[in-house]
């Protein structure tokens, strides 16, 4: 045993050989690997076989030897490596990164416990005419969000984790269904939220109300707009201290001219008691007159028809609401608590008394249309508001002791320790037992506003762009749940880490299930182009409920749904229908979106270091999905621009741009407007343009159009697809044109629904017209072209007519091809453009502001800095605000709002509305006009400092050069006349 060490203890011996197998000190050899590895005793058997088909003496090279196995062969041949160098890899980033799960909106962890069966609420989804679509709509911190919140306390059983907050948090309004980030940190509502609630009306029957929450804010009126394509009613929330403002008086507009039914919630009721302190009678005088003013604006918006579309509480219309102590009522809701007191009252007779100059008599108990007695007030007051003010006053004045016992009377007990709560507190719960639910709310909506039954043909009347006569149409008018499927998408919604979108949509026809497959067609389908067409299948369907999704396993026809996996080639709207549809029938579309209002606020953005370009573009797409009004854009100067409805707007898709879709910083320019351009007289002469093949002449005049056209156009109150007969006693109707030239219009540009005209004006004497018309089609495309992109600053013209004076053409087709009559189109619509006195046109904004009287002045020294003025100011009745009208170019607003607070202490809000294009004074070909770095131009430059300043931004040249358009010899002939003096 001694022998096997050394006088040093070091092992010497031989070891067994099972121990020898085990050591890892094997030799160099063991570690060459063979493709097939057998027994060990193969091996040997292997090296004693001598190799036929080559030298068993092979020398191998150095570098053909492997001495240590692949990646391959440790892992096995299933395993994807990648091998990298050895500082592939910086610093800053950690080798294996932690899985970071992003979550950019507030969501339920499960399924928040609610009081009625989710089964139930499925089950009524197969009944349309128990569904009602509507929409919550008004101005900006009118209560919408809190009316939402009072509905969703009523329906979610959430009350307990309210009661575990404390300290601020306790006092924070609940916002349920605002969602997004920036939404809770600024509290007010970006997004559109989708709630489906089933709620009581006052005879204990259910209905399943789909409701949309909607933005207030004037700069997101493109959510609203795309909310109400999907609804069949309309719910206006209307503050009653500051009445009608500018977002109601739009919304009512847009909502009376979609046909959409109107109903009405007088909001924050308990202001006239607690801020404003009215008596009774004046607050029934302030209630009155906020009624008159939305009255008074479906009035204007549609002359004659303000009487069938008349909103007044005798009509049942109209509700009265307090959401921030919850409670809601209507006139028959408030006679029904009256007559489950005093069995004898009938509900529906002492409603009918309950508004307008209607008086109860005390002494003889009788109502008149006089007020007879000394003490005879008006019924609304002695039956409604009186009450009211003395539940306030009892509640909010009266010791513990005397309240239980007030109370009593009532029929409302409390628990002795909410006697001790905060008056705020204990005014809720005294008006939550007072008043009850929301029944008064549920059957104003259920009167007023059709089921998705009723509302489908005016739907499909206003929206659907096919034939009326086909299956697919009346499946759709019926909503027939066993119909060939069509979904409505109106709006996507982002997922909670923003990495995807979900679509949400109406389903028309037939039942949306998950698994199906569907043709998805966007907004440029149409049966000659299928281009925008895709065929995706549907991973999941759910039922939206802000803070969290119901899956289901199908939605049926009449019901909103919240689609997975079709949204890749959706942008803004689009129509689902299946892969074939019943009888071969052609599939069409839902129209695009008209909103009330344009993009005029631009930006143009570049990330900060180059290589994150590809990361910026896909953060510009999800912003294009996200944002229904924005634009984005490549100039020509490959700028990537971004086009939004104002300051906030802008701000918000710059924040999702950088933190939601790209997380990336970026370099944003400062903000500038969009302009148009167009002419103020007829071109001085005709201008002709000659092909390049010098074989085919086009001359063109200018000249403006007659006002109000363009937004006739626009306004779709004529079309171009109309026949040819329609669109001539249009104009020779409303603007006096002639029959012939009425007749004569070849296109409206830069599309279908722009504002200027294409007209031929030649005669049959001088030009063939048969051969004119086989280039028709190429003119028009080069009008296009042109009215898209006009010669001063490559901005769209705007309120022109080009008329075609006459045309020479080649005789064979083959001198007169696109190739040639394009571009030779756009040149002749350039050249009488520019004789034409060219000026270029802003955008205005409208701009209104509420304050108290001392912040008047304010805006007037404001608005004058920066070339604006004011239209009116005046009292908003019963208040102590005032209110202010005024135009500011949308050039000059940037911090106009921040600056007026600045100026107001902060007591005054500003709305800014886009209102119009005005020409900007001065010429903009004047080219004696100098213009000195650092100093602002003279009002009268104004126009050639904006069309220099865009032409170098765009990498223009530096100036509008005429004899680039101009043909050789007229403008040679122009120069020698001096008609080009100055240009």
């Amino acid at each position: 045993m001694d022998d096997l060490y050394d006088e040093f203890g070091n092992f010497i011996g031989e070891a067994e050989e099972s121990e020898e197998s085990d050591r890892g000190d094997a030799g160099a050899e063991a570690y060459v690997h063979d493709e097939e590895e057998g027994d060990a005793d193969d091996n040997d058997q292997q090296l004693m076989e001598v190799d036929d088909e080559g030298p068993s003496n092979a020398v191998i090279l150095h570098e053909d030897k492997q001495y240590y196995p692949t990646a391959q062969q440790v892992y096995g041949p299933g395993v994807e490596t990648l091998v990298q160098e050895e500082d592939a890899q910086p610093l800053s980033q950690p080798i294996i990164a932690p899985v970071q799960k992003k979550k950019f909106t507030i969501q339920e962890a499960d399924l928040p416990p609610v009081r009625f069966s989710r089964g139930f609420m499925t089950d009524l989804m197969n009944y349309p005419e128990q569904i009602r679509n509507v929409a919550l709509v008004g101005h900006l911190h009118h209560g919408k969000t809190a009316f939402m919140d009072m509905l969703v306390m009523e329906t979610h059983d959430i009350s307990d984790r309210l009661e575990k907050k404390n300290g601020k948090k306790r006092d924070e309004q609940l916002r349920y269904t605002d969602v997004h980030i920036l939404e809770q940190e600024r509290g007010i509502s970006i997004k559109t939220a989708p709630m489906s609630l089933v709620l009581q009306s006052s005879k204990g029957k259910s209905h399943l109300l789909n409701i949309l929450d909607t933005p207030g804010h004037v700069n997101f009126v493109d959510e609203v707009a795309s909310s109400l394509r999907l609804v069949d009613g309309v719910v206006l929330v209307v503050d009653v201290v500051e009445g009608v403002q500018v977002n109601t008086e739009q919304i009512i507009r847009y909502a009376v001219l979609e046909d959409l039914p109107l109903t009405l919630v007088i909001n924050k009721m308990d202001r006239l008691i607690l801020e404003l302190k009215l008596p009774p009678t004046d607050a029934y005088f302030k209630l009155k007159h906020v009624i008159e003013e939305v009255n008074t604006v479906i009035e204007n918006t549609l002359p004659g028809q303000g009487e069938k579309r008349r909103l007044s509480p005798e009509k049942g219309n109209v509700a009265f609401a307090c959401s921030s102590m919850g409670w809601c009522f209507s006139l028959p809701s408030f006679a029904r608590m009256y007559a489950d007191s005093y069995p004898g009252v009938n509900a529906a007779d002492f409603a009918a008394r309950l508004w307008g100059d209607i008086f109860f008599n005390p002494k003889c108990r009788k109502f008149t249309r006089k007020g007879i007695e000394e003490k005879s007030k008006r019924s609304f007051v002695n039956f409604v508001l009186e009450p009211i003010y003395k539940l306030y006053s009892h509640t909010l004045s009266e010791s513990p002791e005397d309240l239980k016992g007030t109370l009593a009377t009532l029929g409302i007990s409390l628990k002795p320790s909410q006697y001790k709560t905060d008056a705020k507190v204990l005014l809720r719960l005294v008006c939550e037992q007072f008043f009850g639910t929301a029944t008064g709310f549920v059957d104003m909506i259920v009167e007023h506003i059709p089921s998705p039954l009723e509302g489908a043909k005016k739907m499909l009347e206003n929206y659907y762009t096919g034939p009326l006569d086909t299956k697919i149409a009346a499946a759709m008018e019926s909503c027939n749940q066993d119909g060939p499927l069509v979904v409505h998408v109106s709006k996507l919604f982002n997922t909670s880490d923003a990495s995807g979108f979900y679509s949400f949509g109406r389903v028309m026809s037939g039942t949306v299930r998950p698994g199906q497959q569907v043709r998805v067609l966007g907004e440029g389908y149409t049966l000659d182009d299928e281009e925008d067409m895709t065929n995706s299948t549907i991973s999941d369907t759910w039922i939206a409920e802000t803070r969290y999704n119901v899956p289901t396993s199908g939605v049926p026809a009449g019901n909103w749904v919240l689609l997975g996996g079709v949204d890749n080639s959706i942008v803004k709207t689009a129509t689902l229908v299946p892969p074939q549809l019943e009888d071969n029938e052609d599939a069409y579309i839902f129209r695009p979106i008209k909103h009330f209002t344009e993009s005029v606020f631009k930006v143009a953005v570049e990330p900060i270091n180059p290589s994150e370009l590809p990361k910026m573009l896909d953060g510009l797409r999800k912003i294009n999905k996200s944002y229904p009004l924005v634009v984005t854009k490549v100039e020509e100067s490959g700028e990537h621009v971004i086009l939004g409805t104002g300051e906030l707007h802008m701000d918000c898709v710059l924040h999702d741009l950088r933190r939601l879709y790209s997380e990336m910083e970026l370099k944003v320019s400062d903000p500038v407007t969009r302009f148009c351009e167009t002419v103020v007289e007829t071109s001085a002469i005709k201008c002709y343009a000659m092909t390049p093949n010098k074989k085919n002449k086009i001359t063109m005049v200018a000249e403006p159009l007659d006002p109000g056209i363009a937004e006739d156009i626009e306004n779709s109150k004529v079309s171009i697809k109309d026949p040819i007969r329609k669109v001539g006693k249009f104009f020779e109707e409303n603007y006096g044109w002639d029959l012939l030239a009425s007749r004569s219009i070849w296109a409206f540009g830069p599309d279908d629904m722009g504002p200027n005209i294409l007209q031929d004006d030649t005669l049959p004497s001088e030009v063939d017209k048969k051969l004119l018309g086989t280039i028709r089609d190429t003119i028009r495309q080069g009008f296009s072209w042109g009215t898209r992109e006009g010669p001063l600053c490559e901005e769209p013209i705007r309120n022109t007519k080009f008329k075609i004076m006459d045309v020479t053409l080649a005789s064979e087709a083959i001198f007169r091809g696109g190739g040639q009559i394009i571009p030779t189109a756009r040149r002749a619509c350039y050249s009488s453009f520019l004789m034409a006195s060219p000026r270029l046109m802003e955008p205005v904004y409208s701009c209104i502001m509420t304050g108290p009287a001392d912040s008047v002045s304010s805006l007037y020294t404001v608005l004058a800095r920066r070339r604006g003025h004011v239209l009116s100011d005046g009292p908003i009745a019963g208040t102590p605000l005032y209110l202010v009208k005024g135009l500011i170019p949308v050039i000059d607003s940037f911090g106009f709002e921040t600056d007026v607070r600045i100026h107001t202490q902060g007591q005054s809000t500003v709305s800014l509305v886009f209102d119009r294009w005005s020409i900007v004074p001065g010429d903009p070909l004047d080219k004696e006009i100098k213009l000195r770095p650092l100093e602002p131009a003279s009002a009268q430059a104004t126009a050639r400092d904006f069309v220099l300043k865009t032409r170098r931004r765009k990498g223009l040249s530096e100036d509008v050069t005429i004899s680039k358009f101009l043909e050789p010899e007229l403008f040679k002939s122009l120069a020698e006349s001096g008609l080009l003096d100055g240009q």
